[in-house]
């Protein structure tokens, strides 16, 4: 699993622990000026382009969090089964 150069330290050692996966930190070179594109974060940016093609999670309506975890693993069903339909063509 990748994260973001600010998740750091705790949420590591919980992901190793806890939920028993390796989570890698995609940081940043020193030597890097200006935009750089980083490793695998084009994977998450695209992901979340994806899922805002649906129109309950363009805006945050739901107040509990099992109501919008379970929208966004209903969008991202569609996303999915839309793909493998495809390529059954």
């Amino acid at each position: 699993m990748w994260a973001d150069g600010g998740y750091t330290g705790r949420l590591v050692d919980l992901a190793r622990d806890v939920l028993r996966i390796a989570l890698t930190v995609v940081r940043r070179t020193d030597d890097a000026t200006g935009f750089v594109v980083l490793p695998r974060r084009w994977l998450v940016e695209r992901t979340f382009a994806w899922l805002m093609h649906s129109r309950r999670l363009a805006r945050d309506y739901e107040t509990r969090t099992g109501t919008s975890e379970a929208v966004i693993r209903w969008s991202m069903s569609i996303v999915m089964s839309r793909r493998l339909a495809r390529r059954a063509r």
